[in-house]
């Protein structure tokens, strides 16, 4: 087992990792830009080093630096978490060349399924369902023309080496195509250095499902269940359950064996997710999408329903040990759903809102999780994304974890910058969601609905509740401090006394 690994990110995927070293015996080391200084991350790790200023490209994203200080603090392995350097093939060569474990795939596993038109050329050949298209950059717009009016329109246009919506574009007939075809190059090649784009038949509201993949490194590979991911804004994923109200045990077992045969195509080992698009008909059909070759953001809901620590199993991979469980011995249990809580104002089509959190009420209780890597007085940069939680509720069944999380989400207050708590509280109350009808187009119908008095009364009602009980306690502190000859009282006795436990 490795004796300390190097946490190459920041914010509470980095807080998790940090966590899971600590349960393993195993010393973490935290990096951290200018802006993160004071970072939840760097608190919670045993040993942290400045990486650089705040721009990712000279500190998240420096792969010479960040090889430097793994060497400089003797670890033997780095993490890479999700986003950042995660999925890159170069910064996961350079460990191997530097004789520092990657905890993930090889690069060649990377490199093959980080270009979309590659994954669905080596994807063909392994017999793996795709959605019609090319599997091959376009090469001129006739070509475009050509291809679309075989398969016929609506069209999606995609980029290679994309992700995130980057570089996407939905074609609804001919006269659309050219210029949506150099709209999509022109912002590949911005956000992913490559304007390769390739184009396939648009499946309309459909749903978008994942299988979590797990892969040790002596040929053994199982699935671990499905996880919907439908609800999405601008074709990045918003909430996650698992399981999905869509599959029943068939279809999963179907949809399992075919990621594992991705897997093992792309020779993968370490944790990763195979997604898909489903037509929600009554046949049911799936199509290969892409895999990310990473951990995901949305894999604590997994961990809730099959009882297993996703972290802690990539370690023990990257370590060298044999997965400790078999396909048959995979069984979940109830239901959970993660909210993504982000530093964000929806009522500014969800501008993001960085800032001084003044003051933060945190949910808990039966069935409540909270991955943060924020607290009271920590400072959200602009720089980077602005996620700052991810709380899942989970339940015996979906109407309990629904149930978990309406009554948490009250519960979650953050002044001082706005949230999308309030978003989720609408998802949750609506019959649609509740009755699971969903799909890759329900939340821009929701929020396209018109915000009720109701809604807003609720977000007032929450904040100014927050707010009394922070100006209790403040005023309290205060008194209690500029006291004459007052001893100093613990903010514990201060809490309790205020709340009438002592």
């Amino acid at each position: 087992m490795f004796k300390k690994i190097l946490i190459a990110n920041r914010g509470e995927i980095a807080v998790r990792v940090i966590r899971a070293c600590r349960e393993l015996g195993i010393l973490s080391a935290a990096i951290y830009s200018d802006v993160d200084r004071a970072g939840l991350h760097v608190l919670s790790a045993d040993e942290a080093y400045s990486i650089g200023a705040a721009a990712a490209a000279e500190s998240y994203l420096n792969i010479g630096k960040i090889l430097t200080v793994a060497k400089r603090c003797g670890a033997d392995a780095i993490h890479p978490g999700y986003g950042f350097l995660s999925e890159n093939a170069k910064f996961a060569q350079a460990c191997a060349d530097a004789g520092i474990k990657f905890i993930g795939p090889s690069a060649a596993s990377m490199e093959m399924m980080g270009s979309k038109t590659r994954a669905r050329q080596e994807m063909d050949k392994a017999g793996v369902p795709f959605v019609p298209g090319t599997s091959h950059g376009l090469e001129s717009a006739q070509q475009a023309r050509d291809v679309a009016a075989k398969i016929g329109y609506p069209v999606m246009l995609k980029a290679a080496a994309g992700g995130g919506g980057k570089g996407m574009r939905l074609v609804g007939s001919a006269q659309e195509l050219q210029s949506a075809l150099k709209a999509a190059q022109s912002e590949a090649q911005r956000a992913f250095g490559d304007g390769e784009v390739y184009l396939e038949k648009a499946i309309l509201n459909p749903r978008h499902i994942e299988m979590q993949v797990l892969a040790d490194e002596h040929g053994n590979t199982v699935y671990l269940g499905e996880r919907e991911c439908s609800i999405q804004r601008r074709h990045q994923k918003v909430m996650e359950e698992v399981p999905s109200p869509l599959v029943d045990a068939e279809l999963r077992r179907r949809m399992g064996e075919v990621a594992v045969r991705v897997a093992q195509a792309a020779h993968y080992h370490n944790a990763g997710t195979v997604e898909f698009l489903v037509d929600p008909t009554l046949e049911k059909n799936f199509y290969f999408l892409e895999m990310n070759t990473r951990l995901q953001v949305e894999h604590p809901v997994t961990e809730l329903v099959t009882g297993l620590d996703l972290v802690e199993l990539q370690i023990r991979i990257a370590a060298g040990e044999k997965l400790p469980f078999r396909q048959e011995d995979i069984l979940i249990r109830g239901h959970a759903i993660e909210c993504r809580i982000y530093a964000e104002d929806a009522d500014n089509n969800f501008f993001p809102s960085p800032g001084k959190i003044e003051t933060l009420m945190t949910p808990a209780g039966p069935g409540i999780r909270l991955d943060s890597g924020v607290y009271a007085g920590w400072t959200v940069p602009i720089d980077y994304d602005p996620l700052l939680a991810k709380l899942i509720g989970y339940g015996q069944d979906r109407q309990q974890a629904i149930a978990r999380l309406t009554r948490a989400l009250p519960e979650y207050f953050v002044g001082g910058i706005k949230t999308n708590l309030g978003l989720f509280r609408r998802i949750l109350e609506d019959g649609d969601f509740q009755s699971g009808k969903i799909d890759t187009g329900y939340l821009d119908r929701l929020l396209a609905a018109k915000v009720g008095r109701e809604d807003m009364g609720v977000e007032k009602s929450v904040a100014a509740i927050a707010a009394a009980v922070f100006s209790v306690l403040d005023s309290t502190a205060n008194q209690t401090a500029t006291k004459p000859g007052a001893a100093a009282e613990s903010s514990w006795k201060r809490t309790a006394r205020t709340e009438g436990l002592t």
